[in-house]
């Protein structure tokens, strides 16, 4: 048996785009927790629903496996899922001869759809799964579709399926993840998505996020997450492993669920000291022994910059990290903004600044102007800043805006 290897730590997102490559293949094991997490809240989360796996192999995707050996659990109407020309592992568990079928300029394996109304015992073990799935799919060709223009989840056919399901649940191509999003919502779908926390940013997304028609999933935190990832995906940066099989894994950081299905950790209460308890006993120096909580310059808000830092009984607007929104309770919190230049909302512009990076070399830029500044008594060392006439600003990361709700009643979990 070869001897698997592996390289710690991780990799970002930002660099698999930048190389684009889009080819990260969801674990199980991470799918079924996760779509466990919602049956927790309502066991009917999927019954009676039609679940559409559009960026996903038929058999060698965990997402059309997760459900398909779990149809009859979830009750299901019917699951569809859709491949795409090219796919690298389309194929290596089960074969169809659609994907090699004529001839013409399109790459092979070719995309097809398959789509599953009803999962039996047909190799009679006493159990219904993914085993009879397999056969089913052998000896019924009628389920399997050509799909003309390739499988791209934007092309005619494939969205003609999307106007048919009620469910959309896959890890979509992380490059066109504003896109994908924009599509699910323009259809009115519900989903459950996997993407990158940096697009909490993004001015496609966040409104979506703010008017509550978008949030954060049940199981992905923090930290980072092991995906599968093609054999000729070259394995030259942070994070890696290659099992005994020969098969090659990385670890991303940053990713997460998206999803607009309700969950039952959506509805916890966040539990905080008031503004006075967290100035005198917080565990963080950055809010340790303070008089006050900081304030940006140009925004109306105090800075809080960690969740469990945000003090219970203050009714203004404050500024929290974009990682808040793993814990964000609509009934307990209103989403008034965030701190990009897209967005507005800002009580200040800036005219261009003197930039003095770590090593002291000085710039003529606007960045102060995209992101929360705030003033300081003097210039910091060994840390970027910013001039502006005669006084001296530092810049933070983005800034979700929130302010504190009234007491409303709570949502429980649904019987």
């Amino acid at each position: 048996m070869a001897k698997a290897k592996s390289k710690p730590m991780n990799q970002g997102l930002g660099a698999a785009k930048a190389a684009k490559q889009d080819e990260f293949y969801t674990l199980y094991v991470d799918i079924q927790k996760e779509v466990e997490a919602y049956l927790e809240f309502d066991k009917d989360t999927f019954r009676g629903k039609v679940v559409y796996c559009n960026c996903d192999d038929p058999f060698e995707s965990n997402f059309f496996k997760y459900f398909a050996a779990n149809f009859n659990r979830l009750g299901l109407r019917k699951l569809i899922t859709t491949s795409y020309d090219g796919s690298p592992i389309a194929g290596e568990q089960l074969s169809f001869f659609e994907y090699d079928e004529g001839n013409g300029e399109r790459q092979k394996p070719k995309a097809i759809s398959i789509e599953i109304e009803e999962v039996t015992d047909l190799d009679e073990d006493g159990a219904a799964g993914i085993e009879d799935v397999k056969l089913f799919l052998k000896r019924t060709p009628h389920t399997r579709t050509r799909l003309a223009e390739g499988g791209d989840f934007r092309s005619t056919e494939c969205v003609e399926l999307l106007k048919q399901v009620d469910i959309v649940v896959t890890n979509p191509p992380f490059s066109l993840f504003r896109e994908y999003v924009g599509l699910l919502v323009k259809h009115r779908k519900k989903f459950l998505i996997i993407g990158n926390t940096n697009s909490i940013t993004y001015k496609e997304i966040f409104p979506l996020i703010k008017d509550n028609k978008l949030w954060m999933g049940v199981t992905i935190h923090s930290g980072d997450r092991e995906f599968r990832v093609p054999d000729h995906y070259p394995l030259n940066a942070a994070g890696w492993r290659v099992d005994e099989n020969g098969v090659k894994y990385i670890r991303v950081k940053g990713v997460r669920w998206w999803t607009n299905l309700d969950h039952g950790r959506r509805h916890e209460k966040l539990p905080l000291m008031t503004m006075q308890d967290n100035l005198r006993f917080s565990k963080h120096k950055e809010i340790k022994g303070k008089k006050a909580y900081d304030r940006y310059d140009n925004y109306d808000a105090i800075e809080v910059p960690f969740t469990d830092a945000i003090p219970s009984d203050y009714d203004g607007m404050m500024g929290v990290p974009i990682t808040f929104l793993d814990k964000y309770n609509p009934d307990q919190f209103e989403i008034v903004g965030i701190t990009k230049t897209w967005f507005g909302g800002t009580c200040k512009t800036y005219p261009k600044q003197t930039q003095i990076g770590k090593d002291g070399r000085e710039s003529v830029v606007t960045k102060l102007n995209d992101g929360p500044s705030i003033k300081v008594e003097k210039a910091p060392v060994g840390r970027t800043h910013y001039k502006v006439a005669n006084e001296h600003f530092i810049q933070l990361y983005a800034r979700v805006l929130i302010r504190r709700r009234r007491a409303r009643p709570e949502k429980g979990r649904k019987k």
